[in-house]
């Protein structure tokens, strides 16, 4: 069955036919975004939704979600998704980071211009037909210093139209490093340095915990006297009431305001301020970004619904469709190693290390380490995975870490997953032949090779003779057919395993009659998605 797309805001029409092109039943219901009754009565037909800024994706929308998979948002906000609740249901959110990033940029500048030379205000009098040539004395941009909060995608666009303009730019960002600073032509600064250098000080960070209220009273106390803002992030990150009275006690020339605490501004602190200038929200609105957003989450929508490949996620590690057919018998054998842990293990777990070794830690490892972790936590949650399980393991608190090496031993590659109880650590390794088909190599630190099969029983005992009759013996007598047998030991007479493929289902009574073998342990039936 084809994969079904509800679009509940207003997209192109040539973005809707993407969908259609790629196989992609969809719905385009450009006002049902407004209406959240009528998106909640529907939205559980649905394995995608489309949207822009008007539609609300809250918790109670998500749970009425039955089947969705994927919400992709067409622009970079996504501040109207509920994004916790959509990682704990499993739903993977997509934005679209750059199509807009030019537009956004540009009018980050053109306010800056604007607000340079008071420009609104000065068209408003002229209009008016007054001519007051000396009440609008601006000041050039040419030498001042631009402050540049956040130097990513936008951010990074507003450098370069800065440094054509001979400013002098400073960054802040704790994610840009030092070569890629030189390698902008802008100097990387502290926050405080930024806010003491800066003539024009201009945002560009995502709204977070960290984030809000950057620009609060005392940051503001720090800034260079006569120093301009730009804001065309995110409202909040400036403290609107606090800036007003910076800009009433003369501190701050003037600011250029795009985005608001509250939207649609109805009212504000700024509102009213001389140089203050306000727009509603532009900065992606251009013809040309509105239809590259469109277009871009239509096709990367279509690329995971179709092929599985994930690109721009918030709370999912991106897979291209490239490299989604190499990943996936890797993501197939993550999960599996997670499961077997998963049903073998009853304590609860305390850490969890993933080792990569040869080619796998060259792949994208975040993806499979969450293929991991939602094998490990399915056998207690059902529904978990790709999305929901790294958001399950941090809410438990368990510790994770990831361990990547060059190739150690006899395989191109493997992955080994080591986890840590109370009372126990517990390791199983595997790896991928060439047949894409799942092998088990290590368990408990006993070298062996074993098929995955949808049912297997797994053995741990003293290693004495006569336990592979004795085994074998008892399937047999029970019916149970054994399509693969796989013995292992650490040494003569000590720790032993046995795994084994079996045709179907096992009963608890013949697991039971392993058990009341004096050097058996462990009996246990465990079960593999192999699909």
């Amino acid at each position: 069955m084809a994969p079904r797309v509800l679009v509940s805001d207003e997209l192109s029409e040539t973005a809707v036919q993407i969908f259609r092109d790629r196989g992609v039943e969809v719905d385009f219901e450009p006002q049902l975004g407004k209406d959240k009754d009528r998106l909640l009565e529907v939205i559980g037909k649905y394995d995608g939704l489309a949207i822009r800024s008007a539609t609300k994706v809250t918790e109670k929308i998500i749970e009425g979600a039955k089947n969705l998979k994927v919400v992709g948002r067409a622009g970079i906000g996504v501040d109207n998704v509920d994004i916790p609740a959509a990682s704990r249901r499993g739903i993977i959110v997509m934005n679209t980071p750059f199509g807009n990033s030019i537009t956004t940029a540009e009018h980050a500048i053109a306010l800056m211009f604007a607000v340079a030379r008071q420009l609104p205000a000065a068209d408003t009098s002229t209009q008016a037909g007054k001519w007051e040539k000396s009440k609008f004395m601006g000041v050039e941009i040419t030498g001042k210093t631009l402050g540049v909060v956040g130097a990513g995608n936008i951010g990074s666009i507003v450098c370069a139209r800065a440094i054509g303009l001979k400013m002098h730019v400073v960054a802040y960002d704790p994610f840009l490093s030092k070569e890629r600073a030189e390698e902008m032509g802008v100097t990387k600064v502290e926050l405080d340095e930024l806010f003491a250098r800066a003539d024009f000080i201009t945002l560009h960070v995502p709204m977070t915990d960290k984030t809000r209220g950057i620009l609060n009273k005392e940051a503001l106390a720090k800034t260079k006297p006569g120093v301009r803002i730009i804001n065309c992030a995110r409202g909040g990150l400036v403290d609107e009431a606090a800036l007003a009275e910076a800009i009433k006690s003369g501190h701050v020339a003037g600011a250029a305001f795009d985005v608001f605490e509250v939207e649609p501004a109805k009212e504000s602190p700024l509102f009213g301020l001389p140089n203050v200038v306000c727009t509603p929200h532009l900065g992606a609105s251009t013809t040309e970004a509105q239809e590259n957003v469109a277009l871009q989450v239509a096709e990367q929508m279509s690329d995971y619904l179709v092929k599985g490949a994930v690109s721009n996620a918030i709370n999912m590690p991106s897979i291209t469709a490239e490299e989604a057919p190499i990943l996936k018998p890797f993501i197939r054998l993550a999960d599996v190693l997670g499961a077997f842990v998963g049903q073998v293990t009853e304590e609860p777990i305390k850490e969890i290390e993933i080792l990569y070794d040869g080619i796998t830690a060259n792949m994208n490892t975040r993806a499979l380490t969450s293929a991991v972790l939602a094998g490990l936590i399915r056998p207690q949650v059902a529904d978990v995975n790709m999305v929901s399980a790294p958001i399950m393991i941090k809410e438990k608190g368990i510790v994770l870490s990831e361990v990547k090496r060059d190739k150690t031993g006899v395989f191109d590659g493997y992955i080994k997953l080591t986890v840590t109880t109370e009372s126990m650590t517990r390791s199983v390794a595997g790896t991928v032949f060439s047949d894409g088909k799942p092998r088990f190599i290590q368990i408990k630190g006993i070298n062996l090779d074993a098929d995955v099969g949808s049912h297997m029983i797994y053995i741990t005992n003293t290693d004495v003779p006569g336990m592979i009759g004795f085994i074998g013996t008892t399937l047999g007598t029970a019916g149970v057919n054994i399509a693969n047998f796989q013995l292992g030991r650490d040494k003569q007479g000590g720790d032993a395993i046995a795994l084994l493929y079996v045709d179907g289902e096992v009963d608890d009574g013949v697991l039971a009659q392993l058990t009341a073998h004096q050097a058996i342990r462990q009996a246990k039936l465990l079960t593999f998605n192999i699909d």
